[in-house]
């Protein structure tokens, strides 16, 4: 086990670089030829390893769109710790998904790339599922002390409004990022974004 704030050895280094290659050999496959027309094997190939080291990094081939998605909601986590203790919590959840986005280092083609994947895939969107349960597992408990430090700790019924919260951000970026498979990247995600989250909250969009 790594020590809290000691940088990954030699071999997990290594074991993250496998993972990326895999994983980027594996989206390439899914965007030039189709998700279900590809299989595990010619992932392996593409990524010059053996259909056994593919499943030493990932249990199934959904495992490599989604599985990331779910470890990111860790990092939208982290964002929103950082943020005020007091700030709007949209606010507060909007700056750790921004703050998310950088921390991966994604090219917008890529994540457009994946948003088409999760978009026009059924196997995808189920799995896609689980993960709004996992970010919701992870950010609701945070969200509901929040509002008990603004509204008191007696304020009824937090939980369920931190829930309603979450749950609301997660379908607005999830609204967001199927407007921005259907228009092709014209827009960039985060003003379809800023659209749904106003259209929810009743108020001006931003930018």
């Amino acid at each position: 086990m790594e020590s809290e704030g000691r940088p990954p050895g030699l071999r997990e280094r290594t074991r993250r670089a496998v993972h990326r290659e895999i994983a980027a050999a594996a989206l390439d496959l899914f965007l030039t030829q189709g998700f279900e027309a590809t299989t595990v094997d010619q992932i392996a190939e593409a990524a010059g390893i053996s259909r056994r080291s593919f499943f030493r990094y990932f249990a199934t081939k959904e495992d490599v769109v989604v599985g990331d998605l779910v470890d990111r909601g860790r990092l939208v986590l982290e964002g929103l710790l950082e943020r005020p203790v007091d700030e709007d919590p949209w606010e507060s959840l909007a700056a750790a998904l921004r703050a998310m986005a950088a921390a991966t280092g994604s090219t917008e083609e890529s994540a457009l790339g994946i948003a088409r994947l999760l978009h026009d895939e059924p196997s995808l969107r189920a799995r896609h599922l689980e993960k709004h349960l996992a970010w919701q597992r992870l950010l609701v408990p945070e969200v509901a002390r929040r509002l008990r430090v603004v509204d008191g700790e007696d304020a009824p019924r937090t939980e369920h409004r931190a829930a309603a919260i979450v749950a609301c951000v997660l379908a607005c970026l999830d609204t967001a990022s199927d407007a921005w498979v259907r228009l092709d990247g014209a827009v960039s995600l985060e003003a379809l974004w800023s659209e749904a989250v106003a259209a929810v909250r009743g108020v001006p969009a931003r930018g």
